[in-house]
């Protein structure tokens, strides 16, 4: 490997959300055991090279007043769509900045929808969603993904359908690829999924944040791209955040090509005062998208081979966990129900009993789905083998 991802970080101690806090109040580490953070979708790699090389030229330069985002910011943004996804035509005129991606749902939420009023979402359902809906007083309607013979997940495009029109429905989320199911979707599922939101005249926010972790194999699609229609109804949030481990720093951007679109989403982000994006935050950005694209399909190959030996070692050694190797992202979703139930578990007791033995994992419950875990597999192999051997020897028992 050209770049190191095999270093075992210390985390703790650096102001990090995933080593320092268990998202299961009142359940502690048993003693013996250092934590294992495997929650919060971040990263335990250390950040790429070109981005810290980015920052400290900026650093080198002994003044942060006010700026305006450089034509670099807007010409590394292009040239990554165009060079990881195929995206023409795109110009600086259809990129805005979004203080992060559920900054810009919320802009769109508040834009386009009123308070009380519904929002079309799959389920399982990704927990930013939700908490911003909430916060925004709109109510989410699910629509349950389904899986088919071969354990892959599914849209269910009558069930779309017919809840947007029970509904009244003219606003929907999608999420591409999906989180937390790992889903990369084919160009004629978000071809159906996108006819669908025309029919039933929706305007549909686009998560794409995952777009730049594909799997070999696959290949991801911009929502945008389908056609004219879903290009003209579509917002689509990106950011360089999940791909480079970014999020401290803060800083997302939308696509919009629509003028009437795009004109109504950044006047409600303006109106918050808070919409601006730090200096250092557009430096990572460039430094990510202009220099890092060798690290990133670097860190793609090592994701994939933990999510290869993550899914085998479940499958053989905990029967009745179901698990669908994900295409894209770098998180793992277990559905325990069928273990629980033939061992008399319930979900929260093996929840806890992996915290206890410093494997720390998200209660996948809060994404809408009974029975689950969520799991993030973007960590060094040699934490990866000894989270598994931990949750064989002290959870699944």
């Amino acid at each position: 490997m050209n770049y190191d991802f095999t270093t075992v970080l210390s985390r703790a101690g650096h102001d990090c959300l995933a080593a320092e806090k268990i998202p299961f109040p009142g359940v502690e580490v048993a003693p013996g055991f250092d934590p294992i953070p495997m929650w919060v979708a971040d990263m335990s790699f250390p950040t790429a090279p070109a981005i810290l090389e980015a920052i400290r030229a900026r650093l080198a330069e002994p003044h942060f007043g006010y700026f305006s985002l450089p034509k670099e910011y807007y010409a590394a943004i292009i040239d990554w769509q165009r060079t990881r996804n195929g995206v023409e035509g795109l110009e600086p005129r259809h990129i805005g900045y979004e203080n992060g991606v559920l900054g810009g749902l919320s802009s769109a939420l508040q834009a386009f929808t009123a308070p009380g009023e519904k929002i079309l979402l799959h389920a399982p359902t990704y927990v930013g969603f939700t908490h911003t809906l909430e916060d925004t007083g709109r109510v989410a309607v699910h629509s349950p993904l389904c899986r088919d013979a071969d354990g892959i997940w599914r849209m269910d495009y009558a069930d779309m359908d017919r809840r947007l029109r029970e509904n009244d429905i003219h606003f929907a989320v999608f999420c591409s690829p999906h989180n937390p199911c790992g889903r990369v979707w084919e160009r004629w599922e978000v071809e159906r999924a996108m006819e669908v939101y025309a029919k039933n005249n929706c305007v549909v926010v686009s998560d794409e944040i995952w777009s730049d972790i594909i799997m070999p194999g696959h290949r991801h699609i911009p929502t945008q791209s389908v056609s004219e229609d879903a290009r003209a109804r579509t917002i689509a949030l990106y950011a360089p955040s999940k791909t480079f481990s970014l999020a401290g720093l803060v800083g997302s951007y939308d696509i919009v090509y629509s003028d009437y679109l795009r004109s109504r989403l950044h006047r409600t982000a303006a109106v918050t005062h808070y919409n601006e994006p730090n200096i250092l935050s557009v430096h990572a950005l460039i430094g990510a998208y202009r220099d890092s694209g060798a690290w990133a399909d670097e860190m793609i190959r090592v994701v994939d081979e933990n999510l290869a030996y993550a899914c085998g070692f479940i499958r053989a050694h905990f029967p009745g966990v179901f698990v669908m190797r994900p295409q894209g992202t770098y998180m793992l979703y277990l559905d325990c129900g069928e273990w629980c139930r033939a061992h008399g578990v319930t979900i929260r007791e093996l929840q806890e009993r992996g915290i206890r033995c410093g494997v720390i994992w998200q209660n996948g419950e809060s994404f809408f789905w009974p029975d689950t875990i969520r799991m993030n597999l973007a960590l060094p192999k040699s934490r990866l083998i000894d989270a598994m051997e931990r949750l064989k020897t002290y959870a699944f028992i």
